[in-house]
Protein backbone atom coordinates (compact mmCIF):
# COMPACT_ATOMS: atom_id res chain seq x y z
CA UNK A 1 0.00 0.00 0.00
CA UNK A 2 2.83 2.16 0.92
CA UNK A 3 4.68 1.86 -2.05
CA UNK A 4 1.18 2.38 -4.32
CA UNK A 5 0.85 5.50 -2.99
CA UNK A 6 4.07 6.66 -3.26
CA UNK A 7 4.44 5.91 -6.77
CA UNK A 8 1.68 8.30 -7.47
CA UNK A 9 1.96 11.15 -5.03
CA UNK A 10 5.75 11.53 -5.30
CA UNK A 11 5.60 11.44 -9.56
CA UNK A 12 4.00 14.89 -9.01
CA UNK A 13 7.13 16.75 -9.80
CA UNK A 14 7.61 15.38 -13.01
CA UNK A 15 3.97 15.40 -13.92
CA UNK A 16 4.06 19.20 -13.26
CA UNK A 17 6.33 19.43 -15.73
CA UNK A 18 3.93 17.88 -18.21
CA UNK A 19 0.64 19.92 -17.10
CA UNK A 20 2.38 22.89 -17.06
CA UNK A 21 3.28 22.91 -20.90
CA UNK A 22 -0.13 21.46 -21.99
CA UNK A 23 -2.22 23.57 -20.11
CA UNK A 24 -0.01 26.82 -19.94
CA UNK A 25 -0.30 27.37 -15.93
CA UNK A 26 1.39 29.35 -13.03
CA UNK A 27 3.65 27.48 -10.62
CA UNK A 28 1.12 28.29 -8.14
CA UNK A 29 -1.54 26.34 -10.55
CA UNK A 30 0.87 23.80 -10.65
CA UNK A 31 1.46 23.23 -7.26
CA UNK A 32 -2.34 22.57 -6.41
CA UNK A 33 -1.31 19.46 -8.00
CA UNK A 34 0.23 18.66 -4.92
CA UNK A 35 -1.12 20.65 -2.11
CA UNK A 36 -4.70 19.55 -2.75
CA UNK A 37 -3.97 15.88 -2.78
CA UNK A 38 -2.23 16.51 0.34
CA UNK A 39 -4.88 18.64 1.96
CA UNK A 40 -7.47 15.34 1.04
CA UNK A 41 -5.55 13.46 2.85
CA UNK A 42 -5.20 15.87 6.00
CA UNK A 43 -9.04 16.27 6.07
CA UNK A 44 -9.63 12.51 5.77
CA UNK A 45 -6.81 11.72 8.37
CA UNK A 46 -8.21 14.39 11.03
CA UNK A 47 -12.17 13.17 10.68
CA UNK A 48 -11.59 9.92 9.12
CA UNK A 49 -9.08 8.39 11.09
CA UNK A 50 -11.23 7.31 14.02
CA UNK A 51 -13.12 5.14 11.75
CA UNK A 52 -9.84 2.72 12.13
CA UNK A 53 -10.62 2.34 15.43
CA UNK A 54 -14.72 2.23 14.96
CA UNK A 55 -14.69 0.09 12.35
CA UNK A 56 -11.74 -2.20 12.29
CA UNK A 57 -8.18 -2.22 10.64
CA UNK A 58 -9.52 -4.53 7.61
CA UNK A 59 -12.28 -2.63 6.81
CA UNK A 60 -11.29 0.79 6.81
CA UNK A 61 -7.95 -0.36 4.86
CA UNK A 62 -10.48 -1.97 2.09
CA UNK A 63 -12.84 0.84 2.22
CA UNK A 64 -10.01 3.42 1.76
CA UNK A 65 -8.26 0.87 -1.25
CA UNK A 66 -11.55 1.11 -2.70
CA UNK A 67 -11.83 4.19 -3.56
CA UNK A 68 -8.52 5.16 -4.03
CA UNK A 69 -8.95 2.64 -7.06
CA UNK A 70 -11.78 4.30 -8.33
CA UNK A 71 -10.05 7.35 -8.60
CA UNK A 72 -7.36 6.23 -10.27
CA UNK A 73 -9.44 4.15 -13.13
CA UNK A 74 -11.05 7.17 -13.48
CA UNK A 75 -7.71 9.02 -14.68
CA UNK A 76 -8.79 7.51 -18.51
CA UNK A 77 -11.39 9.94 -18.83
CA UNK A 78 -9.03 13.07 -17.82
CA UNK A 79 -8.63 15.37 -19.85
CA UNK A 80 -9.36 18.38 -17.98
CA UNK A 81 -6.91 20.50 -15.61
CA UNK A 82 -9.50 20.82 -13.01
CA UNK A 83 -11.07 17.29 -13.70
CA UNK A 84 -7.40 16.07 -13.09
CA UNK A 85 -7.02 18.22 -10.38
CA UNK A 86 -10.00 16.76 -8.72
CA UNK A 87 -9.38 12.98 -9.13
CA UNK A 88 -5.64 13.48 -7.43
CA UNK A 89 -7.55 14.84 -4.13
CA UNK A 90 -10.18 12.02 -4.33
CA UNK A 91 -7.19 9.85 -3.93
CA UNK A 92 -5.98 11.79 -0.96
CA UNK A 93 -9.41 11.27 0.62
CA UNK A 94 -9.10 7.54 0.02
CA UNK A 95 -4.94 7.80 1.30
CA UNK A 96 -6.27 9.58 4.68
CA UNK A 97 -8.35 6.33 5.04
CA UNK A 98 -6.53 3.26 4.47
CA UNK A 99 -3.23 4.85 5.85
CA UNK A 100 -4.91 5.80 9.02
CA UNK A 101 -5.80 1.74 9.43
CA UNK A 102 -2.37 0.74 8.24
CA UNK A 103 -0.68 3.17 10.73
CA UNK A 104 -2.93 1.69 13.29
CA UNK A 105 -2.01 -2.12 12.10
CA UNK A 106 1.25 -1.34 12.58
CA UNK A 107 0.78 -0.72 16.38
CA UNK A 108 -1.04 -4.24 16.38
CA UNK A 109 1.52 -5.96 15.38
CA UNK A 110 4.59 -5.05 17.28
CA UNK A 111 5.26 -6.03 20.58
CA UNK A 112 7.54 -2.95 21.84
CA UNK A 113 7.94 0.48 21.30
CA UNK A 114 11.30 0.61 19.49
CA UNK A 115 9.75 -2.48 17.33
CA UNK A 116 7.29 -0.45 16.34
CA UNK A 117 9.91 2.05 15.12
CA UNK A 118 11.46 -0.14 13.45
CA UNK A 119 8.27 -2.03 11.77
CA UNK A 120 7.22 1.79 10.44
CA UNK A 121 10.76 2.39 8.77
CA UNK A 122 10.51 -1.07 7.08
CA UNK A 123 7.26 0.41 5.72
CA UNK A 124 8.57 3.83 4.93
CA UNK A 125 10.84 1.77 2.97
CA UNK A 126 9.00 0.66 1.14
CA UNK A 127 6.91 3.91 0.16
CA UNK A 128 10.43 4.83 -0.90
CA UNK A 129 10.70 2.18 -3.14
CA UNK A 130 7.59 3.35 -4.32
CA UNK A 131 8.91 7.06 -4.95
CA UNK A 132 11.88 5.92 -7.37
CA UNK A 133 9.45 3.66 -9.26
CA UNK A 134 6.71 6.44 -10.07
CA UNK A 135 8.86 8.89 -11.49
CA UNK A 136 10.80 6.24 -13.21
CA UNK A 137 7.54 4.98 -14.61
CA UNK A 138 5.94 8.50 -16.11
CA UNK A 139 9.54 9.15 -17.40
CA UNK A 140 9.71 5.80 -19.29
CA UNK A 141 5.72 6.20 -20.32
CA UNK A 142 6.18 9.51 -21.37
CA UNK A 143 9.63 8.83 -23.65
CA UNK A 144 7.60 5.39 -24.98
CA UNK A 145 4.62 8.71 -25.99
CA UNK A 146 1.93 7.34 -23.52
CA UNK A 147 0.11 9.67 -21.36
CA UNK A 148 1.48 9.76 -18.30
CA UNK A 149 -2.31 9.00 -16.58
CA UNK A 150 -1.44 5.64 -17.20
CA UNK A 151 0.96 5.86 -14.00
CA UNK A 152 -2.98 5.84 -12.20
CA UNK A 153 -3.95 2.76 -14.05
CA UNK A 154 -1.38 0.91 -13.34
CA UNK A 155 -1.45 2.06 -9.46
CA UNK A 156 -5.40 1.11 -9.89
CA UNK A 157 -4.52 -2.10 -10.92
CA UNK A 158 -2.14 -2.68 -7.76
CA UNK A 159 -4.61 -1.55 -5.84
CA UNK A 160 -7.47 -3.83 -7.09
CA UNK A 161 -5.03 -6.53 -5.87
CA UNK A 162 -4.47 -5.33 -2.47
CA UNK A 163 -8.17 -5.28 -1.90
CA UNK A 164 -8.22 -9.09 -2.74
CA UNK A 165 -4.77 -9.78 -0.35
CA UNK A 166 -6.45 -7.88 1.99
CA UNK A 167 -9.99 -9.53 1.98
CA UNK A 168 -8.27 -12.64 2.73
CA UNK A 169 -5.51 -11.79 5.30
CA UNK A 170 -6.40 -12.90 8.90
CA UNK A 171 -6.20 -9.54 11.12
CA UNK A 172 -5.09 -9.07 14.85
CA UNK A 173 -8.42 -8.46 17.32
CA UNK A 174 -9.62 -4.74 17.75
CA UNK A 175 -7.87 -3.95 20.50
CA UNK A 176 -9.88 -2.25 23.58
CA UNK A 177 -9.17 0.22 25.71
CA UNK A 178 -7.48 -0.80 28.93
CA UNK A 179 -9.76 1.25 31.41
CA UNK A 180 -12.71 0.17 33.16
CA UNK A 181 -15.81 1.63 31.49
CA UNK A 182 -14.77 1.30 27.93
CA UNK A 183 -15.46 4.65 25.73
CA UNK A 184 -17.26 5.11 22.33
CA UNK A 185 -14.44 5.75 19.69
CA UNK A 186 -15.68 8.78 17.98
CA UNK A 187 -15.15 11.92 15.85
CA UNK A 188 -15.37 13.98 18.92
CA UNK A 189 -12.44 12.06 20.79
CA UNK A 190 -10.10 12.19 17.72
CA UNK A 191 -10.45 15.60 17.42
CA UNK A 192 -10.00 16.49 21.37
CA UNK A 193 -6.53 14.15 20.14
CA UNK A 194 -5.39 17.16 18.83
CA UNK A 195 -4.89 19.30 21.89
CA UNK A 196 -2.94 16.59 23.90
CA UNK A 197 0.79 17.69 23.98
CA UNK A 198 2.43 14.34 22.58
CA UNK A 199 -0.26 14.64 19.87
CA UNK A 200 0.46 18.00 19.10
CA UNK A 201 4.08 18.07 19.54
CA UNK A 202 5.15 15.13 16.79
CA UNK A 203 2.64 16.68 14.27
CA UNK A 204 4.12 20.23 14.33
CA UNK A 205 7.31 17.84 13.64
CA UNK A 206 5.71 16.14 10.82
CA UNK A 207 4.37 19.21 9.46
CA UNK A 208 7.63 21.13 9.19
CA UNK A 209 9.64 17.50 8.28
CA UNK A 210 7.04 17.40 5.03
CA UNK A 211 6.65 21.29 3.85
CA UNK A 212 10.99 20.94 3.80
CA UNK A 213 11.31 17.25 2.04
CA UNK A 214 8.18 18.70 -0.65
CA UNK A 215 11.14 21.07 -1.69
CA UNK A 216 13.26 18.03 -2.94
CA UNK A 217 10.54 16.53 -5.26
CA UNK A 218 8.09 19.13 -5.90
CA UNK A 219 10.39 21.96 -7.37
CA UNK A 220 14.38 20.58 -7.29
CA UNK A 221 13.55 19.56 -10.71
CA UNK A 222 12.04 23.21 -11.65
CA UNK A 223 15.33 24.56 -9.30
CA UNK A 224 17.91 22.86 -11.59
CA UNK A 225 17.01 23.48 -14.82
CA UNK A 226 19.39 26.24 -16.61
CA UNK A 227 17.19 28.01 -18.21
CA UNK A 228 13.47 28.81 -16.85
CA UNK A 229 12.37 30.53 -19.67
CA UNK A 230 11.74 27.91 -22.13
CA UNK A 231 9.34 25.39 -22.32
CA UNK A 232 11.69 22.60 -22.95
CA UNK A 233 14.20 22.07 -19.81
CA UNK A 234 17.97 22.44 -20.41
CA UNK A 235 21.10 21.55 -18.58
CA UNK A 236 23.39 22.87 -20.57
CA UNK A 237 25.31 24.83 -17.37
CA UNK A 238 26.22 21.83 -16.17
CA UNK A 239 29.80 21.00 -17.26
CA UNK A 240 30.17 17.17 -18.22
CA UNK A 241 27.71 14.49 -19.22
CA UNK A 242 27.64 12.86 -15.56
CA UNK A 243 25.94 16.32 -13.50
CA UNK A 244 23.35 16.72 -16.40
CA UNK A 245 22.70 13.57 -15.81
CA UNK A 246 22.08 13.93 -12.40
CA UNK A 247 20.52 16.82 -12.78
CA UNK A 248 17.75 15.04 -15.04
CA UNK A 249 17.63 12.22 -12.19
CA UNK A 250 17.91 14.27 -9.38
CA UNK A 251 14.65 13.48 -7.68
CA UNK A 252 15.13 9.87 -8.76
CA UNK A 253 18.60 10.28 -6.62
CA UNK A 254 16.87 11.89 -3.80
CA UNK A 255 14.46 8.87 -3.60
CA UNK A 256 17.05 6.64 -3.99
CA UNK A 257 18.97 7.76 -1.02
CA UNK A 258 16.06 8.12 1.30
CA UNK A 259 14.67 4.51 0.42
CA UNK A 260 18.51 2.95 1.54
CA UNK A 261 18.63 5.20 4.56
CA UNK A 262 14.46 3.99 5.71
CA UNK A 263 16.28 0.21 4.86
CA UNK A 264 18.92 0.94 7.36
CA UNK A 265 16.89 2.80 9.16
CA UNK A 266 15.32 -0.66 10.47
CA UNK A 267 18.87 -1.58 11.79
CA UNK A 268 18.90 1.76 13.34
CA UNK A 269 16.26 2.78 15.11
CA UNK A 270 16.15 -0.25 17.18
CA UNK A 271 19.80 0.45 18.81
CA UNK A 272 20.35 4.28 18.84
CA UNK A 273 19.26 6.95 20.65
CA UNK A 274 16.38 8.04 18.67
CA UNK A 275 16.75 11.98 19.62
CA UNK A 276 20.01 12.07 18.77
CA UNK A 277 19.72 10.50 15.46
CA UNK A 278 16.93 12.81 14.23
CA UNK A 279 18.71 16.04 15.75
CA UNK A 280 21.86 15.43 14.06
CA UNK A 281 20.10 13.90 10.66
CA UNK A 282 17.72 17.72 10.86
CA UNK A 283 20.46 19.81 11.23
CA UNK A 284 22.66 17.87 8.37
CA UNK A 285 19.15 18.85 6.06
CA UNK A 286 19.88 22.53 7.25
CA UNK A 287 23.29 22.31 6.33
CA UNK A 288 22.47 20.80 2.98
CA UNK A 289 20.26 23.46 1.80
CA UNK A 290 21.67 26.47 2.68
CA UNK A 291 24.98 25.31 1.37
CA UNK A 292 23.17 24.51 -1.60
CA UNK A 293 21.54 28.02 -1.92
CA UNK A 294 24.87 29.58 -1.41
CA UNK A 295 26.89 27.55 -4.26
CA UNK A 296 23.93 27.84 -6.85
CA UNK A 297 23.03 24.78 -8.56
CA UNK A 298 26.11 23.54 -9.50
CA UNK A 299 26.51 22.87 -5.58
CA UNK A 300 22.59 22.20 -4.93
CA UNK A 301 23.00 19.36 -8.10
CA UNK A 302 25.05 17.34 -4.96
CA UNK A 303 23.83 18.69 -1.47
CA UNK A 304 20.13 18.88 -2.30
CA UNK A 305 19.49 14.82 -3.07
CA UNK A 306 22.09 14.01 -0.73
CA UNK A 307 19.40 15.10 1.71
CA UNK A 308 17.38 11.55 1.27
CA UNK A 309 19.72 10.17 3.64
CA UNK A 310 19.24 12.51 6.32
CA UNK A 311 15.09 12.59 5.50
CA UNK A 312 15.59 9.05 5.01
CA UNK A 313 14.30 7.98 9.30
CA UNK A 314 13.10 11.19 10.81
CA UNK A 315 9.45 10.86 9.28
CA UNK A 316 8.82 7.13 10.44
CA UNK A 317 10.54 8.09 13.69
CA UNK A 318 7.82 10.95 14.14
CA UNK A 319 4.98 8.55 13.40
CA UNK A 320 5.80 5.47 15.60
CA UNK A 321 6.69 7.68 18.68
CA UNK A 322 3.77 9.56 18.32
CA UNK A 323 1.51 6.68 18.04
CA UNK A 324 3.46 4.74 20.33
CA UNK A 325 2.65 7.49 23.19
CA UNK A 326 -1.01 6.44 23.25
CA UNK A 327 -2.73 3.23 23.80
CA UNK A 328 -3.16 0.82 21.10
CA UNK A 329 -7.14 1.69 21.22
CA UNK A 330 -6.15 4.64 20.26
CA UNK A 331 -3.45 4.27 17.85
CA UNK A 332 -5.85 5.13 14.31
CA UNK A 333 -7.38 8.35 15.65
CA UNK A 334 -3.82 9.63 16.85
CA UNK A 335 -2.27 8.08 13.26
CA UNK A 336 -5.35 10.34 12.12
CA UNK A 337 -4.11 13.38 13.89
CA UNK A 338 -0.56 12.96 12.99
CA UNK A 339 -1.68 12.15 8.90
CA UNK A 340 -3.44 15.56 9.18
CA UNK A 341 -0.38 17.78 10.02
CA UNK A 342 1.52 15.54 7.71
CA UNK A 343 -0.57 16.14 4.74
CA UNK A 344 -1.13 19.89 5.96
CA UNK A 345 2.60 20.62 5.49
CA UNK A 346 2.71 19.12 1.97
CA UNK A 347 0.15 20.93 1.06
CA UNK A 348 1.28 24.16 2.64
CA UNK A 349 5.11 23.97 1.84
CA UNK A 350 5.20 23.85 -1.89
CA UNK A 351 2.20 26.34 -2.28
CA UNK A 352 3.64 28.87 0.17
CA UNK A 353 7.02 28.15 -2.21
CA UNK A 354 5.33 28.54 -5.40
CA UNK A 355 3.86 31.72 -4.50
CA UNK A 356 6.92 33.16 -3.22
CA UNK A 357 8.53 32.17 -6.39
CA UNK A 358 6.17 33.58 -8.38
CA UNK A 359 6.30 36.84 -6.35
CA UNK A 360 10.23 37.14 -7.59
CA UNK A 361 10.23 36.45 -11.01
CA UNK A 362 9.34 32.44 -11.42
CA UNK A 363 13.00 31.18 -9.69
CA UNK A 364 12.88 28.21 -7.69
CA UNK A 365 15.79 28.97 -5.47
CA UNK A 366 13.56 31.33 -3.17
CA UNK A 367 11.08 28.83 -2.71
CA UNK A 368 14.10 26.95 -1.39
CA UNK A 369 14.71 29.50 0.87
CA UNK A 370 11.42 29.41 2.78
CA UNK A 371 12.19 25.29 2.67
CA UNK A 372 15.71 26.26 4.60
CA UNK A 373 13.10 28.26 7.17
CA UNK A 374 11.09 24.95 7.52
CA UNK A 375 14.30 22.42 7.85
CA UNK A 376 15.51 25.47 10.60
CA UNK A 377 12.62 25.63 12.74
CA UNK A 378 12.49 21.33 12.91
CA UNK A 379 15.99 21.48 13.96
CA UNK A 380 15.16 23.54 16.79
CA UNK A 381 12.90 21.43 18.01
CA UNK A 382 14.23 18.16 17.56
CA UNK A 383 17.07 19.71 19.18
CA UNK A 384 15.19 20.31 22.53
CA UNK A 385 13.87 17.04 22.49
CA UNK A 386 17.38 15.99 22.33
CA UNK A 387 18.21 17.64 25.48
CA UNK A 388 15.21 17.55 27.48
CA UNK A 389 13.27 14.18 25.76
CA UNK A 390 9.82 15.25 27.41
CA UNK A 391 8.30 11.78 25.99
CA UNK A 392 11.01 9.18 27.60
CA UNK A 393 8.32 8.39 30.97
CA UNK A 394 5.28 8.53 28.74
CA UNK A 395 6.63 5.80 26.03
CA UNK A 396 8.55 3.82 29.10
CA UNK A 397 4.64 3.89 30.82
CA UNK A 398 3.60 2.61 27.65
CA UNK A 399 6.34 0.07 27.47
CA UNK A 400 5.25 -1.33 31.00
CA UNK A 401 1.78 -1.20 30.36
CA UNK A 402 0.97 -1.92 26.96
CA UNK A 403 3.91 -4.31 25.89
CA UNK A 404 4.81 -5.95 29.18
CA UNK A 405 8.40 -5.37 28.86
CA UNK A 406 10.26 -2.82 31.48
CA UNK A 407 12.88 -1.06 29.73
CA UNK A 408 13.02 2.41 27.93
CA UNK A 409 12.27 2.99 24.44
Amino acid sequence: MFMMFAMTSDSVGEIIKEVKIAFDITNAQASLMHSLPMLGIALSGLFLGFLADKLGRKTTIILGLSLFGLACYSFLLANDFVFIVALMSLSGIAVGIFKTGALALIGDISSSTKQHTATMNGAEAFFGVGAIVGPLLVAWLIHQGVAWQYLYVIAGAMCTLLIVIAAFVQYPANPKPNVSTTEKVSLLKSLKLVKNPYALGFSLGAFLYVAAESAIYVWMPSYLVCDATTLKATYDCYSNDGARQLAIYSVTAFFILRALGRFIGIWMMARLNWTLVLMLFSGAIVLCFGAGLAGGKQVALYLFPLTGIFMSVIYPTFNSKGISCFERHQHGSVAGVILFFTAAGAAFGPLVMGLVSDAMGGDAKYGFMVATGFAGALFAGLLYNYLYDPTSKRLHDIEARDYGVSTQS
